[in-house]
């Protein structure tokens, strides 16, 4: 599953080489897709790379092979399809249908019926991933876990958090909302492209996302390019 971004590009490149048989310049990516700088075209031609759409060539300059394209379209389609990203947005959770409560234990009324929340696939928790998908399934807890609001768990894939005590195939319990304290580990989606799970911090105006793993750069963006997804509230391994 592709984001926006990453599908524009992939049929920009698809289109390129169909048409002149030699891939687009990362200069002409990052025009065609209208982003600042090449950074961002380094980091979508990454997550395409590990998603199996297209592949480097070594040794070749500006060498790009595309190897299949989504499954949702065909081969050629104009590359000005509309395509949805499957990241989390403001509004995560509004269409899922509200949990319902788990029967209550026959021999013990007075036991509080779990609550359901929803998994929603899986967060980076080391270089920004566009790995966010719709509900997966849901998940039973305790209320007394969560607490009041509304939640939602996700997958961890990395090693960044590790000293905050998160570990890579952690699940993570969000509490949904779009501000954080400082200090507080959140779901911060960059760019509207990138989620990942950070601590957060404040670097004067900027927004500081913060590793706890040292082999993991403290990341510094503009306040307009970070989004509060919800903060964690739990965590749940399994042995």
């Amino acid at each position: 599953m592709l984001t926006r971004k990453q599908h524009e590009l992939l049929l920009f490149i698809h289109e390129r080489l169909k048409e002149t048989g030699i891939p687009p310049s990362f200069d002409e990516m990052k025009d065609a897709l209208d982003l600042a700088s090449k950074s961002g075209i380094h980091r979508l031609i990454t997550a395409l790379e590990e998603r199996g759409f297209i592949r480097r060539l070594a040794n070749r300059a500006r060498a790009l092979e595309v190897l299949r394209l989504p499954d949702s379209i065909a081969p050629g389609l104009n590359s000005q399809r509309k395509f949805e990203p499957s990241v989390i947005e403001g509004s995560l959770g509004r269409n899922i249908a509200p949990p319902k409560p788990q029967p209550r234990a026959s021999n013990d009324m007075d036991m509080p019926a779990n609550v359901s929340i929803p998994v929603m696939g899986r967060i980076a928790a080391g270089v920004p991933i566009s790995a966010i998908q719709n509900q997966t399934h849901m998940l039973s807890l305790p209320p007394d876990m969560i607490g009041s609001g509304e939640h939602y768990a996700l997958e961890v894939k990395g090693d960044s958090m590790i000293e905050a005590g998160i570990f890579d195939g952690d699940t993570v319990v969000i509490k949904r909302g779009d501000t954080a304290s400082p200090g507080e580990i959140i779901v911060a989606l960059v760019d509207d492209e990138e989620a990942t799970l950070k601590r957060f911090r404040r670097k004067g105006a900027s927004i500081a996302l913060e590793a706890a793993n040292p082999a993991y750069e403290t990341r510094i963006f503009g306040p307009d390019r970070v989004r509060v997804q919800g903060k964690l509230v739990g965590l749940i391994r399994r042995y």
